[in-house]
């Protein structure tokens, strides 16, 4: 049986598959630079135009630092860091990836419908959606939103669930400065449970959303409980007052969760749990 400690045997694998990887300590945040480059002393590597890595022995320059190289991420110079750390880090970039770091419940039902589907991993209050192909990365491109790709780091939560999709035009998009994009225009949909047409939404955005947090029930691997009330509170908080939602909706929604093994019971106490946490 291996010796070596989890999070470090996490980091190698990940590392194996062309991962850049570093350990992240308390909060979340990679380790300061060491003595030498303190207060980018020696120019500020981060500032490069190009990604990493550092050249330092030790683990320095926050993203820079992410290697792929086994040797490097194994070293005495880095045990002590592994020893503190808390999480596994990775530059998605340097992987070639991009991470729409999506905060909230609002963020990921305003992601559910303005962003194609691709793999996600479920975060302590959001999920990461990561798509294949790197990008600029940019903080607060829309309220809850990061991007983290070129010169940025990520923590590692697990594989995720669903297929990831190429990095689209529409994520792209969101890293340049200027106009937020446009919402579809109103519509009005079929009445149903709501009783009222949905003023803010066409009904192929709410189909394509009903679509996707179907997928992102049937495709969870763990924490299934989980998984269908978050997803129940994204859809509601986005629907849940306009009126767009339907029986038919709803139904689809708790058979996805029943075939993941819910009980009827269980859904009704996850909706119903759900729409008290938003007051409706």
């Amino acid at each position: 049986m291996s010796t070596l400690p989890g999070l470090l045997r996490t980091a190698l694998t990940l590392a194996a598959t062309g991962v850049p990887v570093l350990p992240l300590r308390a909060g979340k945040a990679p380790f300061g630079n060491c003595h030498r480059c303190a207060q980018n002393a020696c120019g500020g590597r981060p500032n490069m135009k190009t990604a990493g890595p550092c050249h330092c022995a030790g683990v320095c320059h926050a993203w820079a630092a992410a290697t792929t190289d086994p040797a490097v991420i194994a070293s005495p110079a880095w045990a002590a860091a592994w020893r503190r750390a808390v999480c596994v880090g990775y530059h998605p970039g340097g992987a070639g990836l991009t991470v729409v770091d999506l905060d909230d419940a609002e963020a990921i039902t305003w992601a559910c419908g303005f962003l194609p589907a691709t793999r996600s991993v479920a975060t302590m209050r959001g999920e990461h959606w990561i798509y294949r192909g790197p990008m600029a990365s940019r903080n607060a491109v829309r309220p809850g939103v990061d991007i983290k790709s070129t010169m940025a780091y990520a923590r590692y939560l697990g594989p995720g669930t669903g297929t990831m999709a190429d990095l689209p035009d529409a994520v792209r998009a969101l890293a340049m400065k200027g106009p937020a994009p446009v919402r579809p225009a109103s519509v009005t949909v079929p009445a149903g449970a709501g009783a009222g047409g949905c003023p803010h939404r066409t009904p192929a955005y709410l189909d394509r959303g009903i679509a996707m947090a179907e997928q992102r029930i049937t495709e969870a691997s763990s924490a299934v409980h989980a998984t269908v009330y978050r997803t129940f509170l994204a859809v509601l908080s986005r629907h849940g007052r306009c009126g767009c939602l339907t029986d038919a909706h709803v139904s689809r929604l708790f058979t996805a969760a029943q075939s993941k093994g819910e009980t009827a019971r269980h859904c009704a106490d996850a909706w119903t749990n759900a729409r008290t946490t938003l007051g409706l």
